[in-house]
């Protein structure tokens, strides 16, 4: 058995929608964040030095030749021959139309990259970028926006200095996906002054405004960050392994089956990661979550209550047909689930 048996992981989506492996090479293409460079703020997010997830630094080669090193690392795991360029590091969204759509097409233009998705913040996300991202869809291009709530609690987002509020995400999401672009959602456990209430209540939040995919992210401490500071002395606790493992499941649990997690987990290095040390295992968390989901009986969506049209209905004109929910089996907590929407909304993913 494998996790993706438990969860409707995007990996395995774009395996079964294409045939063929198809993997994200993360990409800097030079971005910064308005609350970094003063527009909205300076110092950036309290947990945020970059490099925890971009594997280029702060001093990027060409997306040319990021794309060539993220090939090579790439088929040293899988046997994957496409790819989508992946645009993650800070705010992907921070320029001029213009000069977006010039930089997403450099990266897109290479014969084998049939995908785009960029990671950007809500309050930098005008109408004229979602129209230019709906329209690579109709070129046909795999599309989608990653957007990083990561609570949806404003005094959260204001302790952490996110720099924007909950009003933001739920304007562009509702937007977005009007638009038919797939949306998938950051969510962050661990964050200051959180415990399980709130993961539920934002996850809560995110379904009932709409969205395609989720990335859960286990909060961890970084160098050169405020967050840093705050855990050296003594006002920050980490999350524990055996924390992680029992609120990211019991999320996955009740996120719907059409749903697709792109990530359950994240790492990082261990020359800049201060705590908690499991942070830098990848393979130990996703094997964590999987054995507890087997010890639980248990699998995504099965304590999903609400369908598919429920959560898009009011928000998405894409729906075009209506998922139904269907026998829950309380005992073995397995849920079936038909999605005919799926096609057209997830048309690029």
């Amino acid at each position: 058995m494998a996790l993706s048996d438990y969860i409707h992981t995007f990996g395995q989506y774009l395996l079964e929608r294409h045939g063929e492996r198809i993997h994200k090479i993360a990409l800097d293409a030079g971005f910064t964040c308005p609350n970094r460079d003063g527009a909205k703020g300076v110092g950036g997010c309290t947990f945020c030095n970059n490099n925890s997830f971009n594997p280029n630094g702060r001093e990027p080669q060409t997306l040319e030749a990021q794309c060539d090193s993220g090939r090579r690392a790439i088929a040293k795991r899988t046997r994957a021959k496409k790819f989508i360029a992946y645009f993650q590091a800070y705010t992907n969204t921070y320029a001029d139309v213009v000069e977006l759509d010039a930089l997403y097409r450099q990266a897109t233009a290479q014969h084998d990259i049939v995908g785009l998705s960029v990671g950007t913040r809500p309050d930098c996300v005008s109408g004229e970028v979602l129209d230019l991202l709906a329209g690579y869809r109709e070129e046909g291009l795999i599309v989608w926006l990653e957007l990083g709530l990561q609570s949806a609690f404003d005094e959260t987002l204001a302790k952490v200095n996110r720099g924007h509020g909950l009003k933001e995400y739920r304007e562009v999401a509702i937007a977005a996906r009007q638009r038919g672009i797939p949306l998938c959602t950051h969510l962050i456990l661990g964050l200051p002054g959180e415990d399980a209430s709130h993961y539920h209540a934002s996850l809560d939040t995110v379904l009932d405004i709409g969205v395609d995919g989720l990335k859960l992210h286990p909060l961890h401490v970084v160098k050169r960050t405020v967050l840093a500071n705050q855990w050296r002395r003594g006002e920050y606790r980490p999350m524990l392994y055996e924390e992680y493992i029992r609120d990211a499941c019991d999320l996955i649990e009740r996120t719907p089956q059409h749903i697709m997690f792109h990530r359950v987990t994240g790492t990082a290095s261990k020359d800049i990661l201060l705590a908690p040390e499991w942070c830098s295992q990848k393979w130990n968390v996703l094997n964590g979550i999987e054995h507890e989901l087997v010890r639980r009986g248990s699998r995504q969506g099965c304590k999903a209550k609400e369908s598919l049209a429920a959560k898009l209905g009011e928000h998405s004109s894409a729906v075009e047909g209506i998922v139904r929910i269907v026998g829950q089996n309380t005992a073995k907590c397995q849920t079936l689930f038909q999605n005919p929407a799926e096609e057209k909304i997830l048309d690029a993913a």
